[in-house]
């Protein structure tokens, strides 16, 4: 399938690796230029190094910022002004908040995590959206816990339901002026986030292996497998589709 995304410009924060990385990478592949973001010169500049090795030389300008930081929309869109005069949608992607236990995570985490994912990720949409045109479309990154808790995961429990229903909101709010807004359910995707949450049980192998035996699938999803869905959202090829939560998750998440 053409996606239409061919000269068509995105922007994708916490791209240098895992679910953002992913779409970035389909994107590209499919002829579409982007601006990605992180938090470290050296992974920015490897991750555009990457995409450029797909998609060809001058695909992909990378960006150090950070999601909380209240500046950091801007820079993103001028970059891709900046590089090729356009803006044609944006994946709102961060990376997971701590684990633990409601009883246990502190205010200061709370706090953190609330201006990384939740207004750092609300800022970026309502910035983007001031720069799309008919056909632009913005994917929020979430995590199944909006539809049920992830055990261990509180905070991200918390606030991507919020956030779920801002994308929501966004949708009604903008789908008048054409443009679409998706929220993306993540299940377990073999990323770095993941493998991190595994060995963080003190036994990898049993935590991946508990986790399999909820997945009617059986199996960790592949980064790509994600990415794949991602870029489908965001491209033309999706022109009909907004306001909704889709799962990608091998079937793990057990409501309707």
């Amino acid at each position: 399938m053409d996606l239409g995304v061919s000269g068509r410009v995105y922007v994708l924060t916490g791209a240098t690796r895992g679910l953002g990385r992913a779409t970035a990478d389909a994107l590209v592949a499919d002829g579409a230029r982007v601006v990605v973001s992180g938090r470290h010169q050296e992974a920015v500049d490897a991750a555009v190094a990457g995409l450029e090795a797909t998609g060809g030389a001058g695909c992909a300008v990378g960006v150090v910022a950070d999601n909380a930081d209240a500046s950091a929309p801007d820079a993103l869109v001028a970059a891709a002004r900046d590089a090729w005069g356009r803006l044609d949608g944006a994946l709102v992607s961060v990376g997971g908040p701590p684990a633990g236990k409601a009883t246990e995570m502190t205010d200061e985490q709370w706090t953190t995590a609330f201006s990384s994912v939740f207004l750092g990720g609300v800022r970026l949409a309502r910035t983007v959206a001031a720069e799309l045109g008919e056909g632009g479309s913005i994917a929020f990154v979430l995590s199944t816990s909006v539809r049920q808790p992830v055990p261990g995961l509180a905070i991200s429990n918390g606030l991507r339901p919020g956030l779920a229903m801002v994308a929501k909101t966004l949708a009604d709010e903008l789908g008048p002026t054409g443009i679409r807004v998706n929220g993306l359910l993540p299940g377990r995707v073999a990323t770095e986030r993941v493998a991190e949450l595994d060995a963080a049980t003190g036994d990898a192998a049993a935590a991946e292996e508990a986790a399999r035996a909820q997945i009617p699938l059986r199996r960790y999803g592949r980064p790509e497998e994600f990415g794949r869905v991602a870029a489908f959202v965001l491209s033309p090829a999706a022109s009909f589709l907004s306001g909704v939560m889709v799962p990608v998750d091998g079937g793990m998440s057990r409501g309707l």
